[in-house]
């Protein structure tokens, strides 16, 4: 199989955080400085821990993905980014409470150093934040032209040859696909003309494939879920992808639910119920904020299970998903999860799930494992919607001219068969 040419990762990559101040970018960010110092593991991280088999089967070869894989260094990341809140990353991280106070002063200074710019923020989509670090302008396109400079700022500053953005921000409101967002005529004329459809995480999305940045989606908002940015993402030869982070109960959704549907095994209902007390709990106990996370966990069943192709099995699944905030939890989330299954004749039985896990420890080797995902791609010559990196979102991007997968172990396998085609190895399909 031919190589492809990927650009060597040399030089400094920027790492721009939307929500840089959040539990899951400061745990994020602050767990990069301490494992890059060696001060600890970067467990949960694919591109740093996982292997791939090269070379043909029986020659049982195995690299580190980072080994086989050009790519850049975690020494070599500069983070950078926005918040609506002025705090450095120091005293969000100490506010967040997700790392210890002994792992935050590990890097102390680094995280001291990091200091949002304003944000692009608007009340009317995150209705239980009141944002007091952020910028102004006449119209949502000057914003999209005030993150534009911000980015080149960033850059310069930091003498950067690269940069990717990620947003580890909030869930916005529910928004559905409109006219404004089918075309970029569309969508420019809406900026320009301040649309209530136009949401801050489209302008920053916008702004980063303006300047040929890879742009993560890591929450469950439209952004760039759109044919206006898929077409916007083609010109600019720009790599995107999203939406959602995988990280806690949907994850084990799509490990469970392949279970289910390999044994043929059938299902009545699934009722899932959360709580969580961080910044993310308090937004989404708003009811727009929950609808648009609502969405994204209840697609997860009804694509793994096919009921169309097997309605006796599946047909009739009652799916119900909950959200509570609780204070007290802070950042651990547990998720609770009943299911209703049956077996040989329709008899009935049960499964039970009682995920105590934290949110942030979850999310943050997904945010590293993504930014240097999208980088190689971006070296790669890739664009558009990046498919073989569904397996860690919740509700992976797709155009209209296909489906998403959601099982976890397909995925994996797409997302290992591309970086072996990416290096010229022969693809892996398990058959022998």
């Amino acid at each position: 199989m031919e190589k492809i040419q990927i650009k060597e990762a040399k030089g400094k990559l920027g790492v721009l955080v939307v929500g840089v101040g959040g539990a899951v970018a400061t745990t994020f960010i602050a767990g990069t400085f301490i494992t890059r110092k060696g001060l600890g593991i970067p467990v949960g991280s694919i591109t740093q821990l996982a292997t791939m088999r090269v070379g043909k089967r029986e020659e049982n070869r195995f690299l580190k993905i980072k080994e086989a894989i050009p790519l850049a260094s975690t020494k070599d990341l500069v983070f950078g980014g926005w918040d609506i809140f002025e705090d450095n990353a120091y005293e969000a991280a100490r506010h967040a409470e997700v790392l210890t106070i002994e792992d935050l002063d590990k890097v102390k200074d680094e995280l001291q150093a990091l200091k949002p710019m304003k944000a692009v923020f608007d009340q009317n989509f995150v209705k239980r934040l009141h944002g007091t670090w952020v910028k102004e302008a006449p119209t949502k396109w000057d914003l999209k032209e005030a993150v534009r400079k911000d980015i080149r700022e960033f850059k310069a500053n930091n003498h950067l040859d690269r940069v990717v953005c990620i947003w580890c921000g909030s869930t916005e409101v529910y928004l559905k696909l409109g006219d404004v967002h089918r075309t970029l005529p569309a969508l420019q004329q809406a900026m320009k003309g301040n649309s209530p459809e136009i949401a801050p995480s489209m302008i920053y999305a916008y702004a980063c494939l303006e300047e040929g940045i890879p742009y993560i989606s890591g929450a469950p908002n439209l952004t760039v879920d759109m044919p206006a940015m898929w077409d916007f993402s083609a010109q600019t030869q720009t790599p995107i992808c999203g939406k959602d982070f995988k990280t806690g109960q949907t994850m084990l959704k799509t490990v469970l639910s392949p279970m289910l549907k390999t044994r043929m095994l059938g299902l009545n209902g699934w009722f899932s119920t959360n709580i969580l007390g961080n910044r993310d709990g308090e937004v989404l106990d708003d009811p727009g904020s929950f609808k648009t996370k609502e969405e994204s966990k209840l697609s997860v069943i009804d694509n793994i299970l096919q009921p169309d192709l097997y309605p006796q099995l599946y047909g009739n699944v009652y799916h119900k998903v909950r959200i509570n905030y609780y204070p007290p939890r802070k950042d651990n989330k547990e998720g609770w999860d009943n299911i209703d299954i049956f077996g040989w004749l329709g008899y009935p039985m049960q499964l039970k799930v009682d995920f105590l896990c934290r949110d942030s420890i979850l999310a943050a080797p997904l945010c590293l494992d993504l930014v240097l995902f999208t980088d190689l791609a971006k070296r790669a010559g890739l664009s558009g919607i990046q498919s073989w990196l569904s397996f860690y979102f919740k509700s992976p991007m797709h155009d209209n001219d296909h489906i998403a997968e959601h099982d976890l172990f397909i995925q994996y396998i797409k997302l290992k068969n591309t970086l072996r085609q990416l290096i010229g190895e022969e693809t892996i399909d398990y058959i022998d």
